[in-house]
């Protein structure tokens, strides 16, 4: 699968995006006529090759003539105006779609509604051409699937038409709901309303680069210099498997003890695994000195660190923990159940292209019923296994 990746390591923004997809490969001319065919007046892109902290970038450029009248524009003048250009049809419904999600956080931070926001900002003819050719240099490059890291989003104030506002600004944040952000040192506004609405839209996974093909890799220029990194938009081109794996993030907890008497290490994991914890073990290690101790290792969602962090500092001799989050490919996984002679047992599926390649019984579920019965455990698991591996599920 053609797959598109954008690392966003300097934010985002929709000239940035253009630019970056021209530089991978979108060819320049296509996207011009595609613009001119929307009938708005008054303006005329470029694309530069110049130099951000030694990176050769593209500057994608739009040039508003000052002596042409730009009205404020209503969500129904743009749809319009992008429904009479000569584009494909998927070209037109993901524009109009992203000014649809622009215009409805707008109209919530405004508490008005979406067919009364003047788009003063986004609706000027700049960003009509960030996102029409955003989404038209996407069409031609052919991408199939689209992935991203985490936005950087800055920190700080920006000035918008209403005053002073947080980085990010009302708008771009409601428009990163969901998606992984972080803030920084860099003082200002790395990732632009305009930005946020189209990777949100377009993304369908976030974390670190994909395994991957790499074909072409493309940098859009932003506008400023940033003192440590160069502000830049990177995308890589490449193919990745068809396959649909489902990711998540999960948050890694450690910590090393070696003082603590080991009868309360037993204890300790199932306190973390009522409190919310995804996993919670415990690995040998030689420690300081060449003192045996423990690493004890924790996986947790963001929403139970709290409790998870509260468990270890009370049932354990450690003085800190270390965190960080990760991102981790699963199988879909379902519940089944399968009969044996001394009764009904769950099992844990995973299935992967479709095909059942894990199936593991419920241990407890199998010794509750070997204790119920007098037999051994493995009797029982080894006949639900058999079950499983046959097909022999229960249907509900």
């Amino acid at each position: 699968m053609r797959t598109l990746y954008f690392d966003c390591f300097s934010g985002a923004s929709g000239d940035m995006v253009v630019g970056a997809l021209i530089d991978a490969g979108a060819p320049f001319d296509a996207i011009r006529n595609g613009l001119k065919s929307l009938g708005v007046s008054g303006y005329e892109v470029s694309a530069d090759k110049i130099q951000k902290s030694g990176i050769a970038a593209t500057q994608f450029k739009v040039a508003v003539s000052d002596s042409e009248k730009h009205p404020h524009r209503h969500l129904a003048d743009i749809e319009r105006i992008i429904a009479e250009g000569r584009l494909p049809d998927s070209v037109k419904e993901a524009s109009v779609l992203t000014f649809r999600r622009i215009g409805k956080c707008e109209a919530e931070i405004h508490g008005t509604t979406i067919d009364k926001i003047h788009f003063h900002e986004v609706g000027a003819v700049d960003s009509i051409v960030d996102v029409v050719g955003a989404h038209l240099a996407l069409d031609l490059l052919k991408i199939e699937r689209v992935q991203s890291s985490a936005l950087h989003v800055g920190a700080g104030m920006v000035k918008c038409a209403h005053g002073y506002m947080p980085v990010p600004a009302p708008a771009t944040a409601m428009l990163l709901e969901g998606v992984p952000c972080y803030g920084g040192e860099v003082q200002g506004e790395l990732v632009t309303p305009t930005g946020a609405a189209l990777i949100s839209q377009l993304a369908t996974e976030y974390g670190p680069i994909p395994p991957m093909t790499i074909r072409a890799v493309g940098y859009g220029s932003g506008t400023k210099d940033i003192f440590d990194r160069p502000n830049v938009l990177r995308v890589l081109i490449g193919e990745t498997s068809d396959v649909p794996m489902r990711t998540e993030s999960i948050t890694v907890l450690e910590a090393n003890v070696d003082d603590m008497n080991p009868e309360l290490l037993p204890p300790l994991l199932a306190d973390l695994l009522a409190r919310g914890a995804r996993d919670a073990f415990i690995t040998p290690i030689l420690g300081k000195k060449g003192r045996p101790a423990q690493l004890i290792t924790v996986l947790c969602e963001a929403s139970q660190l709290s409790a998870v962090l509260s468990a270890v500092f009370r049932g354990s001799s450690t003085l800190g923990v270390r965190m960080r989050e990760e991102r981790r490919v699963c199988l879909d996984r379902d519940w089944k159940s399968v009969s044996t002679p001394w009764g009904t047992v769950r099992i844990k599926i995973g299935i992967f292209e479709g095909r059942v390649t894990v199936a593991s019984p419920e241990f407890e579920e199998c010794r509750a019923r070997a204790e119920a019965a007098g037999v051994p455990v493995f009797a029982v698991y080894q006949a639900a296994q058999a079950a499983a591996v046959k097909g022999e599920f229960e249907h509900a």
